[in-house]
Formats: structure tokens, sequence, C-alpha cells
């Protein structure tokens, strides 16, 4: 196959999984419940691995920055290496999310594959705290992480590079909308 063709191909593959059909609404609807929430008090805190955890770190600094929304993520090597040598890797975003959480605080997840042992228990602690566990996910449709989130943002690709990149659009656009919503109401 020529090398354009498979570009074209791949290219192809983002726009349409970027503008979903029902995507407009679910971000619009996430942007209100982290609104809400911070009318409330309450705050967001966002958790993955790898460049999901990347991308938590990325969506954390803008939220708190630019939306001006309180907002932490877990990725401090300290943290995750302590919680994970005392507890075991699969349960040191759960321990965080128990110190760190208040009821009413808002837990996005970001998971590829949504089958992350340790993502989804962080997931059961949060539900177990009366968070909203916002999940964004990839690869099979049916995955627990995305059964365990009060809204699954799903990526249909079996491609990290792709779900990963589509994850971060969306969350951008969540963080860009509610900017707007305080400002002048233009996103670009």
């Amino acid at each position: 196959m020529n090398p354009l063709s498979k570009l074209e191909e791949y290219l192809s593959a983002y726009g349409r999984l970027v503008s979903q059909p029902d995507i407009r609404a679910k971000i619009d609807r996430l942007s209100k419940v982290i609104t809400d929430a911070q009318l409330r008090g309450n705050k967001l805190l966002l958790a993955g691995n790898g460049a999901s955890a990347a991308i938590s770190s990325h969506l954390a600094t803008d939220f708190s920055k630019q939306a001006l929304i309180r907002a932490m993520s877990f990725n401090d090597a300290s943290l995750i290496t302590a919680f994970g040598n005392d507890l075991g890797y699969e349960s040191w975003i759960a321990k965080a999310v128990e110190v760190y959480a208040d009821a009413g605080d808002i837990l996005i997840l970001i998971s590829s594959s949504g089958r992350s042992p340790n993502v989804i228990s962080a997931a059961k602690t949060a539900k177990a705290l009366g968070l909203t566990v916002i999940a964004f996910t990839g690869f099979d449709h049916s995955n627990p992480l995305g059964a365990l989130g009060d809204m699954n943002f799903w990526v249909e690709s079996h491609a990290y590079n792709i779900v990963e990149c589509i994850h971060m659009i969306w969350l951008t656009a969540t963080c860009d909308l509610i900017i707007a919503s305080k400002h002048d109401g233009s996103v670009a």
C-alpha cells in the first residue's frame, strides 16, 4: 500500500472519531458537571497510566490555570512509588483518591483499554466516596472502567495513539468550553 494512502486512512480515522454523533452533547454536559462542582466548592481530580497520566497532568494544569477550576493530577513520582510500594501498584490511585478527594469531587480516569486494574480500583473507591466518575476509554466498548463511569467517553479504536489523542482533544474542548462560558463566548 502506498504510504500516502495509509496516511490518508489514518487521518480520516481521526476525523471520523473526534466528531462522533453524540460527542458535542457529552462535552457540553461534562463542562456543566465540572462547572456545577466548582460552584459547590468541589474540585477535579485526574489520573491514568503512561500517556494517559501525561494527559491528566496537562489537563489538570489547563483546568486550573486557564479555566480557574481547582484541579489536580495524581502523577507525582513520590506519591506513586510510596503508595505503590506499600499497597501494590493496583491500589495506588485508589489510595490517592481516598486521601485527596472530598465527596462531590469529580474524578476523571483515563485508560485506553478501560481495563487497567489500578484505574478500575480507583473508580470503585471514588464511587464509594460519593465522587462523580468520568471515564475516558477506548478499545472495546464493553470495558470495566466505562461501566463504572457516570459518563464514558469511548473511542472506537484499538490504536493507542489515536485513542489517546482523541481523549486529549475531547478534554481540551471541555476545558475551552468552560473558559468560553466565563469570558466572551469564543472557543477559537
